[in-house]
Order: structure tokens, then sequence, then C-alpha cells
């Protein structure tokens, strides 16, 4: 047996983690969970021979075999953890447990003799007899024969020759201190690469996370808007922080699986566990390549269709930009709805080369990527009923041009000019230093006062309205009014400012200024009110007229009537005869 090693801690070790602790325990706990595993890997037979005092001592390096019972009526005789062959049927009245358990204390036998190791095959009526060294091994039948598999009694036994020459040599191997030292110079190196790998991993993400780090603070800065973080930098640098961790633990694992089955196969008793892990792994990326290479050809179907696609928008591209400069309108698509056209012309492209090329994706065909289609369709059916009721309500807008960018326009209480219309909401700006922000379907449902529609050329109409008394000539509040605009800048003589009388209230007239007035900024209209109210006032100040509603509580001393002599009073002029 050999002596127990044990390692007491270190009183100088640094308790702080580091990637390097971290991989030696990772390995520790492999290799102690492998070894745990390693009895179900080879369990014994369960059924055994009686017990014989003529059992010979086992080899070196021998004790830890055992026998791999497969399934009823079968047994596997096992050396080194590695099958030399499966015994299928019984023999002249033993099962194929014993059978195979008897082989290999025979073997075990004749390799610790340390003799003559030669395999040789006999043949023989029963089927073959198979020796080492000129001492019997164990018989094979045409019984043991998987005819399923299409297997012969000669491809069976020349299999089982490759694999007994295969066990004694590592048998032979495992009673070689050389080889053994060898074996632990090679581990010892390997596992020094693998160190080595493992810091250089380490020094790579400590690099790409301080990159990602300053790239995700330079690029949060532009995904704002007003001032407000559109998606919060805590949360992107903890997923990005999870993602790099995941790729490097996912990388120094596959260092260390890779490191466990060289280090197994260095050594004969290992050599068959070490194969399976390094077996596996390599039929898991020939796997991986191989699907890899099945699905190239359909997705350069895939890419051909997007390809496409991309050339299709490119080609309506120049149309759309030759109409959205305002050169010429092609039937109905104008300046006001190239845009819109334009993006549902392109959605419209790309979801049909999407459609096209589903079949052509990997698994498209698999039940998983049909339930998560499913699911999908379901999730958007169900949450963009509001989204669908709000694009559909600003096509309506676009393409029956109810409103356009630049015009003036109230709707319901908010007033302002529109600077922006888009699928789902429209922005209003108003004069007084606020932009509004209005659902599309609000604006549908509701009234709309547009006060740039109705003027000839560019401009917006402008509108006020006052009340005086009956006492008050209503010519001279009419000039008054018109004189109040023409001193108004931004007010135009042509077409010439009008009054209404719109209202012969109990206690007053009513009276509304109605003019036309043109465009001097992004918001000229409440500055050209407010002028206007301006100049009102003075007018009718210089004029001695009170902008005053009279309401009376009882009759007047007087009536309240204008004399015709003062039907004209200034401004107000008589018209010629």
């Amino acid at each position: 047996m050999h002596p127990q090693l044990a390692l007491p801690p270190s009183p100088s070790a640094p308790r702080g983690r580091s990637s390097a602790g971290d991989l030696i325990g990772l390995l520790v706990r492999l290799v102690v969970l492998f070894c745990l595993l390693a009895p179900t890997l080879a369990p014994a037979a369960t059924e055994t021979e009686p017990p014989s005092t003529a059992a010979p001592d086992m080899a070196p390096g021998l004790a830890g075999t055992s026998v791999n019972v497969p399934g009823a009526g079968e047994a596997d005789l096992m050396l080194m953890n590695r099958m030399v062959v499966r015994f299928r049927s019984s023999l002249l009245g033993l099962p194929a447990t014993l059978r195979a358990e008897r082989g290999r204390r025979n073997l075990a036998h004749i390799l610790a003799q340390g003799g003559d190791d030669e395999v040789t095959v006999q043949p023989d009526p029963m089927g073959s007899i198979f020796l080492v060294g000129g001492q019997m091994a164990f018989v094979l039948t045409r019984d043991d024969v998987d005819r399923l598999g299409g297997e012969s009694l000669d491809s069976l036994t020349r299999k089982t020759v490759a694999n007994l020459r295969t066990v004694i040599a590592e048998s032979r191997e495992s009673r070689n201190s050389q080889a053994l030292a060898r074996g632990l110079l090679v581990s010892a190196a390997a596992t020094l690469v693998l160190l080595i790998l493992t810091l250089g991993l380490t020094r790579l993400r400590h690099w790409i996370g301080s990159r990602l780090l300053a790239a995700i603070e330079q690029q949060a800065e532009r995904l704002k808007l007003g001032g407000t973080e559109l998606i919060r930098r805590d949360r992107i640098l903890a997923a990005t922080g999870w993602l790099l961790n995941a790729g490097y633990w996912l990388l120094v694992l596959l260092l260390a699986y890779a490191w466990l089955g060289f280090v197994l196969a260095r050594f004969p008793f290992t050599r068959a566990w070490g194969e399976q892990l390094n077996g596996y792994l390599l039929g898991m990326v020939l796997d991986l390549g191989r699907s890899i290479i099945t699905t190239l050809p359909n997705l350069f179907i895939v890419a051909i269709m997007f390809l496409l696609a991309r050339g299709v928008v490119g080609l309506l591209k120049p149309l759309f930009d030759h109409v959205a400069r305002g050169n010429s309108g092609i039937g109905w698509l104008d300046r006001d709805t190239v845009e819109p056209t334009r993006k549902i012309a392109n959605i419209l492209i790309w979801i049909f080369a999407l459609v096209m090329a589903y079949p052509y994706l990997p698994g498209s065909h698999t039940e998983a990527f049909k339930g998560m289609s499913v699911l999908v369709g379901l999730m958007i059916s169900l949450g963009a009923s509001s989204v669908v009721g709000q694009g559909a309500s600003g096509l309506i807008l676009m393409y029956s041009r109810t409103l356009r960018t630049g015009e003036y326009v109230r709707i319901g209480e908010h007033e302002g000019t529109i600077v922006n219309i888009s699928l789902f909401t429209t922005r209003l700006r108003t004069g007084r230093g606020a932009e509004i922000t209005l659902p599309n379907a609000l604006i549908v449902g509701s009234a709309t006062r547009n006060y740039s529609r109705t003027v000839s050329g560019e401009g917006f109409m402008v509108d006020t309205s006052v009340t005086i008394g009956y006492d008050t000539p209503w010519r001279q509040v009419e000039a008054m009014l018109i004189a109040a605009a023409g001193r108004t800048p931004g007010i135009l003589t042509t077409p010439p400012p009008r009054v209404f009388q719109t209202a012969l209230s109990d206690y007053y007239p009513e009276y509304c200024l109605v003019a036309q007035a043109l465009p001097t900024g992004a918001y000229p209209r409440a500055e050209v009110v407010s002028r206007l109210h301006a100049n009102i006032q003075d007018v009718f100040n210089e004029h001695g007229v009170q902008i005053m509603s009279p309401h009376y509580m009882g009759d007047p001393a007087s009536d309240k009537i204008v004399p015709r002599e003062k039907w004209y009073a200034p401004p107000a002029r008589e018209p010629e005869a």
C-alpha cells in the first residue's frame, strides 16, 4: 500500500481569494468526485464464484480490477478498468458472470507470474481458446457473438486479441517505476501549463472588463433622453460582468476537463477513464462541427434571402429620397407620406424575407423552436393591442394628411406648432417654452383646429376677441382693432385683417379680430398674439375707450345708444358718398 500524504495548511498562506487558489480547489474537487464515482463506473459482478483456496495472488496494479455487468445474462471481462470481451452466454453450466470472473482471475494469475505474456488463440469446436504465455485464460463460444450487430466469431476474436494485448501492455507498464515517474512528470507539466493558461485567462478577463467598462461609460452618455438614462448603467454593468464571468469560468472548466482527461491517460490504471473523457469531449466537438457543416448550405440560402431583401431596400431608397427632398410626388406618395411609406415597405420586405428563410434556420423544425414561436406570437397578440391601435392612428394621421409638420394647431386644450409626427405620438411645441407629446389615438378621437391650413401660402391665422359696451360705436371698435393689427410685427396687410361681430349679448357685443401672420421662428404665434394684445390696449387707450364689459344691476340713467353724429368717431372714417 502506498503511504498516505497529509498536506497541513500553511500558516503563511493568504486568506484572500485568488484565481489560482480557486482553480486548485476546483481541480481537487473534480479529482475527489471522480474517485468517488469510479466504483460506479466499474461495479463488481452481481454473481460471484464460490470461494476457492487455489486462487492465485493478483499482480501489482490489478487489485482494483472488476467486472461490469451490462445486463441480465451478460458480463464484461474487465482488467485495468478496460473491457477485454463481453460474454453473452453460459459455458458448461457456468453463467456469463462466473466466466468473466474466472477469466479475470486467470489473467491476473498469469500476469502476476511475470513470465511470457504472448497472446495466442487456439481454435476449438466450442469456439476460440485464448492463451497467454501458453496458459489458458478464457474461452469464447459462438454464442458470445453479437449477431444483431453483424459480428462473427473471427471478428470478435481479432478484437479480443487487440484488447487483451493492450491490457497486458498496460499491466506491464503499471509495474514499471520509470513509466510511472514519466507520467508524474508529464502530469506536473500539464498542471503547470493549466495554471499558466488560467492566469492568462484571468488577466485577459480583467483587461476585457476594463475596456468594456470604459466603453459602457462612454456609450451611456449617448443613451439619454432629456437627461434621463434610457437603460440604467448599473444594470448594463451587471449584465456585462455576468456574461464575462460566465465565459471565463466556462473556459476554465473546459481547460480543467481537458487537463483531467490528459492526466488520467498518463497512468495505466486510469488510462481508460482518461480516454473516455477525451473521447466524450472530442465526440462532442465533432458532433458540433458536423452539425455546423450540415447547416452551412441552409445558412447560405438564408444569407442569400437576406441579401436579396437588403438589395430591394437599397433599390427603393433613391426613390424615397427623391420624394423626401420635395422634388416631385408619385401619385399619393409625397413628402408627407414618404417616410411612413418607407418604414412600412422596409418592414414588410424584411418580414417576407424572414418568413421565406424560416424553414432553413437551424432548429426551425424542432418542437422547442415551434413552442417558442407560439409563445412569442401569444405574447405579442396579448400585449400589443394598444400598440397596434396607436400605430393605426398614426398611419391615419399621416395618410389622411390631417396634420403636417410645421403647422400651428389646437388639439383639445393643447395648442402649439407641430414639430414631429411619428407612428405612435405627435409632439407640439408651445410658445411658452414647453413641448407636449400627445398619443395619436387621442388626436384621432379629438377635434383639431388647424390655424395654418386655411392661409394662402406660408403662415397661420391669428384671432382674438374683445367685448365692448353698446355705448361705443362698433365702427370705431373695428377701426381700432384693425389699427392694432397693423402695428403688430408679423401680421400681414395682404390679405387685410378683418373684424367679425360674433355675438350680441345682453350687455355688450363681441368682436373677433382675424388676421394672417407670417412665421418667424419655431414658436411665433404666442409672441404675435402677445404683441397684438399689447397694441390693442394701446390703441384703445389712445382713443379713450375702456376695454370693459358692463354688467347692469338696474336700468341706466340714460339710454346706452350711440348718436348718429358719433358713429364715425376716430379712428373710424365715414365712407365717401
